[in-house]
């Protein structure tokens, strides 16, 4: 491995510790108080007025993540023309700045704010220095939203981490006329997927599928699943971990049939997929996305580049 150290102030040290560690490569974070007016500090005398800022000293890989793709992460969680303010929290502790260790990330961390520039009118205020001294935080900031998970975050984590896994562009999937679609789709097909009906379990075109492709809405074309995450559940219905794309589902409470149920439906066609349960596989998330064979068509891996879903095929 390749260790490195360097130091993120983004706001509230709380936020920015619990994005940092979902990175891959990141090793450890701690978080605790930088370049203030003394060496040793406390929060009480951060918050009236020391000098310091809240920070995340963050131990990584570079050979996992490099110093340029960690900065990048980081700036997804601020905004950096704001001066002494992130979100809700106001004072000189929640500037922003990255504090280096050696001097060639000095270069490094210049090049990235000069980037980061340009996709701002406003000046980015983002400080870029050396580090002067870290004074470790007391033991309740520590890894605060892990062990407070409802806890107070100025940052939308879900949010990023969303956006991040957005690997299918909508504007490419429209959704028919309703005309067209009862022309295209069997009668089956358009009452599960336009009228919520669900399809006989076990007695469905996809339950006991195995092989390898990407399973897209029968009404857009759109890509929801994959074969990777496809898996027997027993339930009679082709059920998945997750989607391709999780920005590609959209869940709604579903109060039908004297039940409480999570239903999902496709983003660009709005079509009844079915409904999302928390008794999946546990290492792999816990979700089940029991999904209606009718709202689905698959595309097999060899088919895949000739009907325009080559893109994908890296995901398999």
């Amino acid at each position: 491995m390749n260790i490195q150290k360097i130091y993120l102030a983004g706001g509230c040290f709380w936020g920015t510790q619990k994005y940092i560690q979902l990175l891959e490569g990141v090793l450890d974070t701690v978080v605790g108080y930088v370049n203030g007016d003394t060496e040793q500090t406390c929060y009480e005398a951060v918050c009236h007025g020391s000098g310091h800022a809240e920070a995340v000293e963050v131990t990584f890989d570079s050979d996992r993540i490099s110093l340029l793709e960690l900065l990048k992460e980081f700036y997804r969680t601020i905004d950096p023309t704001s001066h002494y303010r992130q979100g809700m929290d106001v004072g000189i502790q929640y500037r922003t700045g990255i504090y280096y260790l050696e001097q060639y990330q000095k270069d490094i961390i210049a090049q990235s704010l000069k980037e980061l520039q340009k996709q701002y009118q406003k000046p980015v205020v983002v400080e870029n220095l050396s580090l002067q001294h870290f004074c470790l935080a007391e033991e309740y900031h520590q890894n605060y939203l892990n062990k407070n998970p409802n806890g107070y975050c100025h940052i939308n984590i879900e949010k990023i981490v969303k956006e991040k896994s957005r690997i299918v562009d909508e504007t490419k999937y429209h959704k028919p006329s309703n005309e067209t679609l009862k022309e295209m789709l069997t009668p089956l097909q358009y009452a599960v997927t336009q009228q919520n009906e669900t399809e006989p379990p076990f007695q469905n075109l996809y339950c006991d599928m195995e092989k390898e492709g990407i399973y897209v809405d029968i009404t857009t074309g759109e890509p929801l699943f994959r074969s990777a995450d496809k898996f027997q559940s027993d339930c009679g219905w082709p059920s998945f971990t997750k989607a391709i794309d999780p920005n590609t589902i959209q869940e709604y409470d579903d109060l039908s049939h004297n039940m409480i149920r999570t239903e999902v439906r496709s983003r660009c066609g709005n079509a009844h997929l079915g409904h999302v349960f928390e008794d999946g596989p546990k290492q792999k998330g816990g979700l089940r996305y029991c999904i209606n064979s009718a709202a689905l068509r698959f595309i097999a891996k060899e088919d895949m580049e000739k009907e325009g879903y080559g893109e994908f095929l890296k995901f398999l």
